[in-house]
């Protein structure tokens, strides 16, 4: 199990979303993921949650919202936005690798800018495989990263495969 960044750490890179948010907004990555009403979304290393709003827009009231991460102050954050913005399909779940959901119960895995920190990948995308559904996806990005490292990194254990690529994002799909 991967462990949590320092506070101070977690702070500037808080900051640092802020203003990349101004820059960029979320909406324009999530356009690539083709998030529908209904959809069950699990955000794995939401960090302060950059992209929960957007979500919930997204997948309306009848869809969920998982927002994982192993930094309390990232998932303390996201809690912060729940009752801020009385969302209801938000949950929060503060973990470095077990989601404690069910199998085959997400429809869509956003797994951005936090993949070159694991070490232990592996274990990771067994756990993301396991808890996506037979048509699910794997909306992948990470800038830490050459795109050979992602495809191979990604699709080199045979349980996931490349759909597509975006301008922002690599789609998988489950083998």
């Amino acid at each position: 199990m991967d462990s949590p960044m320092s506070n101070l750490h977690f702070r500037l890179l808080f900051f640092g979303y802020k203003i990349r948010d101004l820059l960029e907004s979320r909406e324009s990555i999530l356009a690539e993921v083709n998030i529908a009403p209904g959809y069950h979304v699990l955000d794995f290393g939401c960090g302060p949650g950059s992209y929960i709003l957007p979500l919930t827009t997204m997948v309306g009231e009848s869809g969920k919202i998982y927002a994982l991460d192993i930094h309390p102050l990232a998932v303390e954050s996201v809690n912060k936005m729940i009752k801020e913005k009385s969302l209801t399909n938000v949950k929060t779940i503060l973990s470095g690798l077990d989601t404690h959901l069910p199998d085959e119960c997400i429809d869509v895995i956003l797994l951005y800018d936090i993949y070159h920190s694991f070490r232990n990948p592996d274990a990771i995308l067994h756990e993301l495989h396991r808890v996506l559904t037979p048509e699910g996806i794997l909306s992948f990005s990470d800038h830490h990263l050459q795109e050979n490292e992602i495809i191979t990194s990604l699709t080199g254990k045979e349980i996931f495969t490349l759909l597509k690529k975006g301008k922002k994002t690599y789609t998988f799909k489950k083998v």
